[in-house]
């Protein structure tokens, strides 16, 4: 008879696994390692091309407004904590990005093509093939993007760089990336073996907390709560 404590700490791993393969939650950027004097082809965009990073962990979203200028959402601490255009107009750190997506501020802003990949490649309007949309002009396009510049509220699910590109360049703000999540939260979810790992967590913060209503609330309603949805 197989161990259910073993067998909890087992699914537990297996769901950190697959929540930290999802390229939407990692944090990290590859370009940030990477000498940033990469070579851009800028005379081939033209204004109100969809340009697309692929990083090791998640992709970025801009839009070519012409003159060597990219139009992108990047989530950044720094404005909800100065009004200095000076700090904020400068190239986003990670960390900075980071605290950004965690208190849900953003901004649309403007940037160098360089300052936009961050040393990564940049592909084209790959969101045409992918999605299979029919493009608006590229004038229309780019005439979005420069309306929507400025401060906006930020979310990984609801809005998000690729929203903000996809809704320029089609019309309607989706992101792939974000209903990737959502299915593997459906996943996880559903999986029965859910209950009893959160079961085994309850009882073990229990154990290690104390009974109180901090503990044993949770303990009770997230096991039904995911029994019920699965």
């Amino acid at each position: 008879m197989k161990n259910p404590m073993l067998e909890a700490l087992s699914l537990l791993l297996e769901k950190l696994l697959l929540i930290s393969s999802l390229k939407l939650f990692s944090p990290g950027t590859s370009g940030e390692d990477k000498a940033r004097n990469s070579f851009y082809e800028i005379s081939s965009f033209l204004r109100g091309d969809v340009l697309e990073v692929p990083r090791a962990h998640f992709t970025h979203y801009g839009i070519y407004l012409g003159d060597n200028r990219v139009a992108h959402m990047m989530p950044d601490i720094l404005l909800a904590l100065t009004n200095d255009k000076g700090r904020t107009q400068k190239v986003v750190s990670n960390k900075r990005l980071i605290l950004g997506v965690i208190g849900r501020v953003a901004s649309i802003r403007v940037d160098t093509v360089e300052d936009f990949a961050y040393g990564a490649d940049i592909l084209v309007n790959h969101l045409d093939k992918s999605l299979k949309e029919k493009a608006l002009l590229n004038e229309e396009v780019a005439q979005r993007a420069e309306k929507l510049l400025g401060m906006t509220t930020y979310s990984l699910l609801w809005n998000n760089c690729e929203h903000f590109v996809t809704y320029c360049r089609f019309g309607a703000p989706i992101s792939p990336q974000a209903d990737k999540f959502c299915e593997n939260v459906k996943i996880i979810i559903r999986d029965q073996r859910s209950v009893l790992a959160s079961a085994v967590l309850g009882l073990a913060s229990i154990v290690c907390l104390g009974l109180a209503s901090y503990t044993a609330l949770p303990a009770i309603f997230i096991p039904f709560f995911l029994w019920m949805a699965g």
